[in-house]
């Protein structure tokens, strides 16, 4: 989602102990924070404040500025409009993700609560980057199969 140096060189709040730095995505002012250079700001339905309540950290590249991921679901989107409800636009495209099925902050989770959400998380991401893995290996095998075929066609010349 972001680069852990990006999310360890946030300042802890308060007198908050140590933690994973993929567990200080779940506090609204860590998901804030990466919203610095983002492209609404007044006047519209998704400012930072609305999107990091929907789970969102801002993931810009070069062409596309306003990309954004849920820090639970790993769901992408980009393209907002001024008038896009952050909340409305993660149920839309993501209408699984657990993160916006709360029904409290996740600071007010118990830990039991806490650690069971984040095992759901760690699940999703493990999957991700599994498909990706297999992926990868799918189009290095069709490298490899073409050329192999083309070995056994010039050998039957």
């Amino acid at each position: 989602i972001m680069s852990a140096s990006l999310i360890s060189a946030l300042p802890p709040c308060g007198n908050e102990p140590p933690m994973p730095d993929e567990w200080r995505l779940y506090r609204l002012a860590t998901r804030l924070s990466t919203f610095a250079n983002w492209p609404f700001t007044e006047d519209c339905a998704c400012t930072p404040e609305r999107m990091a309540e929907a789970g969102f950290v801002h993931c810009p590249s070069d062409n596309s500025p306003d990309v954004v991921k849920c820090f639970f679901c790993l769901k992408e989107l980009e393209g907002w409009q001024p008038e896009d409800d952050p909340m409305d636009e993660h149920k839309k495209h993501s209408p699984s993700c657990l993160f916006i099925a709360l029904k409290k902050k996740a600071e007010e989770l118990t830990l039991s609560e806490f650690l069971k959400l984040d095992l759901e998380r760690t699940k999703i991401k493990m999957q991700k980057q599994m498909n990706q893995h297999i992926e990868n290996f799918q189009a290095k095998a069709n490298v490899v199969r073409g050329h192999l075929e083309k070995l056994d066609a010039d050998e039957t010349q």
